[in-house]
């Protein structure tokens, strides 16, 4: 079990020291915060990816019974990848943090402290939230309480990773002040299909699935789930509802800046959709 965790023990901050060494040769402009920044977004895209090319396998391995169907990668990407990126990714994020405020100046960045890790998770508290709540709710349910049942909602889970390269490639498009190119407006709505898609209807589209297994319609699926099922389900759509609300008026707010005269603000949307990954 060790040696399997291991591996995105070493993966995820194996990669992300590996950029942060190399992105500084090649944008020698950038600050630590920078390459901080791109790197946890690089890696963030990296995980994106396996774990959506691991949901869709599953998936489609399991969409015959989609109660008792079941593929070892619903279980066991979690364990070595999952649990590891998940822990992984929130001290990335304290990194990313610290160098922004430090780079700026701040006096009580200039080393790590309790000050700092509590400003971070003051500011960061959904995301941090997020993180926790799916170490927390996530790894049980698949580990133990599930009774091998259920792959292909496991799989469904996966894909709503699917929208985090296209938030990591804006974020990496305004670094390289590509901000104003058609690039990054396309990017832009990327973002929101694939956010409105994957972390928003695929609640319902798994609660339809299961209805359709069991011949119930849509409204009282909930009433025939266990309470538990239903508030973790909750837990974890809530916050992308929210962020996804940020991403529209986000966005609405760039098309009406783009059809007048004025400083570039396609930032506005990424700032936005960093809230959004995970």
């Amino acid at each position: 079990m060790l040696q399997v965790l291991g591996c995105g023990v070493v993966v995820f901050p194996g990669l992300f020291f590996l950029f942060r060494k190399v992105l500084p040769s090649i944008f020698k402009h950038w600050t630590d915060a920078d390459v901080v920044l791109v790197s946890e977004r690089l890696v963030s895209s990296v995980h994106a990816i396996m774990a959506t090319t691991a949901g869709v396998i599953v998936v489609c391995s399991c969409r015959g019974n989609v109660i008792s169907d079941k593929h070892w990668l619903a279980t066991y990407f979690v364990i070595w990848y999952g649990v590891p990126y998940m822990s992984y990714d929130i001290f990335a994020m304290y990194l990313s943090h610290y160098n922004r405020f430090r780079v700026k100046g701040h006096e009580e960045y200039k080393k790590h402290s309790w000050r700092t890790v509590n400003s971070f998770v003051r500011r960061e508290f959904l995301l941090v939230l997020h993180h926790i709540a799916l170490l927390t709710i996530l790894l049980p349910v698949t580990l133990f309480l599930r009774k091998d049942q259920g792959d292909f909602f496991i799989g469904c889970l996966f894909l709503t990773e699917l929208s985090t390269p296209f938030v990591s490639l804006g974020k990496m498009l305004i670094q390289l002040g590509l901000q104003d190119n058609w690039v990054h407006k396309a990017n832009g709505g990327m973002v929101l299909l694939t956010f409105f898609l994957c972390r928003i209807t695929l609640f319902p589209y798994m609660y339809w699935v299961y209805g359709q297994h069991y011949g119930l319609p849509l409204y009282s699926v909930p009433f025939h789930l266990p309470l538990s099922t239903n508030l973790g389900n909750m837990c974890i759509m809530a916050p992308q509802v929210y962020w996804f609300v940020l991403l529209c008026r986000k966005g609405y707010r760039l098309y009406k800046r783009s059809r007048n005269p004025g400083p570039p603000a396609a930032a506005a949307l990424d700032n936005a959709s960093a809230k959004g990954d995970q």
